[in-house]
């Protein structure tokens, strides 16, 4: 049987920290920007973590 191939999408979209949580880019910041607020914009561009329900489902993706 071959061997399993990672999600190549997945890979570039996460990243692991140290700890083994996942970091993830939020959405909604690639266009339509004029009708956000800037303050809403700001809170966009920070990176946050992969909820625990998730993250079991997303270490699979990137491991295989």
């Amino acid at each position: 049987m071959p061997k399993m191939k990672s999600n190549r999408g997945a890979k570039k979209r996460f990243k692991t920290t140290a700890s083994g949580k996942l970091k993830r880019k939020k959405a909604y910041h690639s266009h339509i920007l004029t009708k956000k607020s800037p303050k809403r914009k700001r809170g966009l561009r920070k990176a946050t973590l992969v909820d625990k329900v998730d993250k079991s489902r997303m270490k699979r993706l990137i491991a295989a």
